[in-house]
């Protein structure tokens, strides 16, 4: 079944095209002298157990360790002997594999890449040795004060949904786990029906559609129910409950002797991806407070009162659930000032309505940057990819500028008031120790 997307605007064309194994595939042909291939799997920390957090990340590494018919390092000499590029990423909500090819070498690495993700042999000695790497990994990421940063806010943004764990996993989990289970967990996870292979470069269509089908004739045996993530019929992760938004301000303060100034951060519990048209307010309203140097924040806090050197505003839409997430350096004795400076703000935005020239910055902002972000392949494929794979739908992808457009003055009045309360938010501290 392919079908060409209806209603798409005119820098935009891929087909869809669904194969009776499950795996969606999506192309486009486009006049730049290069393929990418981009293999979306509905899999990362998220659908964990408590027992296994770490294993997603920790396979995305071991997938690289040879199959039955690619010895280890093999597929990445292939790689570099055509002068591609290779590469992976795994966040909560999914595992992203890609490589950038010459159109000519398409035919030949696109099912090299579709063999190492779906065939990997997990061997013992290979697993050990990578076991090694993570467990540095996991360390110097708890050197870093901006990642430990993060993952303190996210302990306070989430009670209990799986976003309040980092994907690395701790070391006491890595230092447990056994090629078994991570084998287990490939078998399961790593299905057709569980993937979203999109190709987009300069080949016709249906010779990219052919390649990627021909490359998953062979796929691994059935997914194995999942006692603590059990499979949806389609293949993807059972939703948990989103959780309800703060009723008073949680606080938590730490000690930290790394660092030279406090760091504040503040969250509000927002809809995610499974309530996608909630976000779009919420997108505005974090540029408004918090993007470039005439932004709310920026201006107040840094520009005139000179009380934090810096300060950033993000609307994180993870799947099952987003987070509002407001964070600022500053000095110690400045921490409270800040903190009901932004508050101020938050309120004001639930009592006034936002102006029509800070409006107009917006929307001209995002169409901007969608534009820029689509003159590549593989910005295109990393487009199509998140949309099909984490929404279900690709028409997001294309209507983003056309949401936020619409959006009025009063929409941004509403998601104020109904998602960011200056009373009730989660609120972590760093000091200088």
């Amino acid at each position: 079944m392919t079908s060409t997307l209806r209603k798409l605007p005119r820098l935009n064309a891929p087909k869809l095209h669904k194969l009776s194994n499950g795996l969606t595939i999506v192309v486009e042909q486009m006049p730049v002298e290069a393929v990418n291939l981009s293999l979306w799997l509905n899999v990362g920390s998220a659908v964990e157990s408590d027992a296994i957090n770490g294993m997603a990340h920790f396979l995305e590494h071991m997938v690289f360790k040879g199959t039955e018919r690619l010895a280890s390092g093999e597929f990445e000499r292939h790689i570099e002997e055509r002068g591609a590029v290779t590469n992976a990423a795994t966040s909560q909500d999914y595992t992203h594999y890609y490589i950038n090819t010459a159109p000519q070498d398409f035919a030949k690495l696109a099912p090299l890449q579709i063999d190492v993700v779906l065939n990997a042999s997990i061997p013992d000695e290979a697993f050990e040795r990578e076991r090694l790497v993570i467990l540095e990994e996991i360390r110097r990421s708890e050197d870093n004060p901006r990642r430990r940063t993060f993952r303190r806010a996210m302990e306070t943004a989430f009670a209990q949904l799986p976003y309040r764990r980092p994907v690395l996993g701790p070391e006491s989990v890595i230092s447990q786990l056994t090629p078994q289970q991570m084998r287990d967990f490939h078998a399961q996870w790593y299905q057709p029906q569980s993937i979203t292979a999109v190709a987009v470069g300069n080949l016709p269509e249906e010779e990219l559609i052919e390649i990627i089908a021909a490359g998953f004739d062979k796929t691994p045996q059935s997914p194995v129910p999942n006692p603590h993530y059990p499979l949806s019929p389609e293949g993807a992760p059972s939703s948990p409950i989103p959780e309800l938004g703060f009723t008073e301000i949680s606080r938590r303060e730490f000690l930290d002797e790394s660092l030279q100034q406090a760091r504040l951060m503040m969250v509000w519990r927002v809809p995610g991806l499974n309530y996608l048209e909630q976000t779009y307010a919420l997108d505005v309203l974090a540029s408004i407070l918090g993007h470039g140097k005439t932004s709310r924040l920026v201006q107040d806090l840094r520009e005139e009162r000179g009380l934090v050197t810096s300060i950033s505003v993000s609307n994180m839409s993870n799947r099952l659930q987003g987070t509002f997430y407001i964070s600022a350096k500053c000095a110690v004795e400045n921490i409270q000032a800040v903190e009901n400076a932004i508050a101020q703000h938050i309120r004001k935005l639930q009592t006034e309505l936002v102006t029509e020239k800070e409006i107009a910055r917006v929307r001209k902002r995002v169409s901007n940057r969608y534009i820029f972000g689509n003159e590549t392949p593989s910005d295109r494929a990393g487009l199509y990819g998140f949309y099909q794979s984490l929404v279900g739908d690709l028409e997001p992808a294309f209507n983003y500028p056309a949401h936020i457009q619409a959006l009025e003055a009063t929409d941004l009045l509403l998601a104020a008031n109904q998602y960011l309360c200056p009373e009730a938010y989660g609120v972590v501290v760093l000091k200088p120790s």
